[in-house]
This record gives C-alpha cells, sequence and structure tokens, in this order.
C-alpha cells in the first residue's frame, strides 16, 4: 500500500518542521536556496506568506504528518509556484503527488517555476506535470531554468 499523500492549510507547528528542512545540507546543496536565520525565516512566514492573501500555501502530508509545502505567490505580473519537501520524501513520488493535488487547487495559468538547473529531481517532476522550459535566469552565480505550465492541468497527471 502507498502512502497517503495530502495537502491541508499550515498550522502553527508546521513552520518548526519547515525551518528543520530548509536547513537541511543536502537540501540547501540541490536547491541552491540559502537557509535563513530562525528569526527572518518565522518573519518571512509570517508576513510574506501566511500574512499575504494572494499567496496560496499548503502543508504537505505523509500518512497525516507534515512532509514539505508547497507555495504559490505573485513576483511582478508572474504567478511563481515552489516547494519543499524533506530529504526523506525524495524519490518516493510524494512531489509528484503533492503537486497534482496542488495543481488542481491553484488554478492560474501561466504558472512559472525556476528551479537551479542542477537539481535535475525538481526539473523532472515539473516537467512531468506538463512545465515546458522557456529559457534560464541566473540568481547570483547560478543558473535557474525558466519554466511554465501554461494550460489547465488535469488530475491525470501522474
Amino acid at each position: 500500500m502507498g502512502e497517503d499523500v495530502r495537502l491541508r492549510d499550515v498550522e502553527e507547528g508546521d513552520l518548526e518542521v519547515f525551518f528543520a528542512q530548509e536547513h537541511d545540507a543536502e537540501a540547501v546543496r540541490r536547491s541552491r536556496f540559502a537557509p535563513r536565520e530562525r528569526e527572518r525565516f518565522m518573519t518571512h512566514w509570517a508576513t510574506k506568506i501566511l500574512g499575504d492573501d494572494t499567496v496560496f500555501v499548503q502543508t504537505v502530508t505523509v500518512d497525516s504528518e507534515p512532509a514539505g509545502h508547497i507555495v504559490a505567490w505573485w513576483e511582478q505580473e508572474r504567478r511563481f509556484v515552489g516547494y519543499w519537501l524533506g530529504r526523506r520524501h525524495w524519490g518516493r513520488g510524494t512531489g509528484t503527488k503533492a503537486l497534482t493535488l496542488f495543481l488542481q487547487r491553484e488554478r492560474a495559468r501561466p504558472l512559472y517555476a525556476d528551479p537551479f538547473a542542477g537539481n535535475t529531481g525538481s526539473v523532472r517532476l515539473l516537467e512531468r506535470l506538463g512545465f515546458q522550459r522557456t529559457g534560464t535566469v541566473r540568481h547570483g552565480d547560478d543558473e535557474h531554468l525558466m519554466l511554465v505550465l501554461d494550460e489547465e492541468h488535469g488530475a491525470d497527471c501522474s
């Protein structure tokens, strides 16, 4: 029997899980995302994510336990999606299941993502769900792929 992957609203206790995941050394290496110190992390979540009604965020749960999060936000006129899963959930289909569920709820299209080019697992996940490469962008010294989902995403993508 497979794991039960679901989405739910973020609860206060989830932030400790997210903070620990953001500080996982291998996740930092793969994402090229610099972890924030605790106060900056908590302030960012309180004001920029949970405190912004244009942001849609969900906790990913596996067998009722928090496994990560998926978030959609506006950056100028573009709607972006991003996600973070704890390392023990990598390569098990959790990301595919969770992002499929999220894309059924987040209906804005086009929807953009810009993962680090070397994060092949994340790039493959996005492409498997219909995101198309449109170019590259730089974040500091790192090259990221710009991907876009133009069409309505159906529930049958897996």
